[in-house]
């Protein structure tokens, strides 16, 4: 990303992101001078089991999910004797109690990384998420390539509810059809279905809107928006695996400028050691209404682009994903992923390589 594009990023961004990465260090640097055993009846499959009780360490690592008893509660919780952590971390972010701290009942879930703006992560959390892919489109769409940077922001407002704004960023390709640009952007609110601590499980539902703000070089900004609806779910599995399932359908408010279509996403990971994850991914889309604008017949876009092509209904693409997770910290994950085509057709997708660094608070 050039110089001029990175200081043209709005200044609200940039400014969310750092304060959100520095109230993340200032509690996880908190949690390592107050390390104490805590005792607790939970099974969350964490810590020495001794009697029937379990015994949690608070810890500079993902295993300081020290709230797991209850009498800390949701997440951070109330008791600062039971959280480990700071006034401020307990108040919310900045002390004001506006932004909650995330649920760190499930410390041991990773976030998924393809389908980025749609497969949503099911747990309440408060974080800033870097992201940036490197895609390869097939001759059939113009060859070349596409580079998104984008930040993904997420605040956990309350106990269930999360605001989540899941797509922004500045797009540059080498793709004869795809030019610099702005992204669209999008937002919406996420609610907790079901959270069982004890069986590692959750369920939460919610919706986005894409308003069409980016620029039309990069095949952003046409139509009048687009509305996702989302159900996401995840569930522990053995004592080192994950399942992570999301599902949802896109409903575009323009239907000639912009096709409508479903998507399904799944991601299964397992615990190489402590703090490393080896993860596989698998995203399926189907396209039941076409466009009747879009530039390239036959040929629709996937997660970020939506081109409204004609003569696309009924057509699927299926891609899978292998990749890492590192979790140097309990408030951090950095990831690496290569997606890639099962299907004859591909459409716009030849391969991708996506990077994602996430702060959470």
């Amino acid at each position: 990303m050039s110089q001029t594009t990175f200081n043209s990023l709005p200044i609200w961004v940039i400014r969310t992101a750092a304060t959100i990465g520095a109230i993340a260090l200032s509690c996880n640097l908190s949690a390592q001078q107050t390390a104490v055993p805590i005792v607790s009846s939970s099974s969350s499959n964490i810590g020495a089991t001794n009697a029937g009780t379990t015994t949690h360490f608070a810890s500079p690592s993902y295993f300081d999910s020290v709230a797991s008893s209850s009498a800390c509660g949701n997440g951070c919780g109330t008791t600062q004797t039971c959280c480990q952590s700071t006034t401020a971390c307990d108040d919310g972010l900045l002390g004001y109690g506006i932004l909650k701290r995330s649920d760190h009942e499930f410390d041991r879930f990773i976030s998924p990384m393809t389908n980025p703006v749609f497969f949503e992560d099911p747990r309440n959390v408060t974080e800033a998420r870097g992201i940036f892919f490197q895609h390869e489109v097939p001759d059939a769409a113009g060859a070349g390539d596409v580079q998104l940077y984008a930040l993904q922001l997420r605040a956990r407002l309350s106990e269930n509810v999360s605001l989540i704004a899941t797509k922004d960023g500045y797009v540059t390709s080498s793709n004869p059809l795809v030019n610099d640009g702005w992204a669209d952007l999008a937002a919406g609110l996420k609610f907790n279905l079901l959270r069982d601590v004890q069986n590692q499980k959750l369920l939460s539902g919610g919706f986005t809107f894409e308003f069409p703000t980016g620029e039309a070089s990069a095949l952003q900004g046409n139509g009048d928006g687009e509305l996702n609806l989302f159900l996401t779910g995840g569930t522990q599995l053995g004592s080192r695996s994950h399942w992570l399932s999301a599902a949802g359908f896109r409903v575009p408010l323009n239907s000639s400028d912009e096709s409508q279509s479903v998507y399904w996403s799944n991601h299964f990971d397992y615990e190489i050691r402590r703090g490393v994850y080896f993860l596989v991914e698998g995203n399926w889309y189907h396209w039941t209404k076409s466009g009747q604008d879009g530039p390239i017949p036959g040929i629709e876009g996937l997660d970020v682009i939506n081109l409204g092509s004609p003569g696309v209904a009924g057509n699927d693409i299926v891609t899978s994903a292998v990749g890492i997770k590192l979790k140097p910290s309990g408030n951090q994950e950095i990831g690496l992923a290569y997606e890639f085509p099962l299907t004859a057709r591909e459409d716009i997708l030849e391969n991708r390589v996506t990077v994602d660094w996430i702060f959470r608070f």
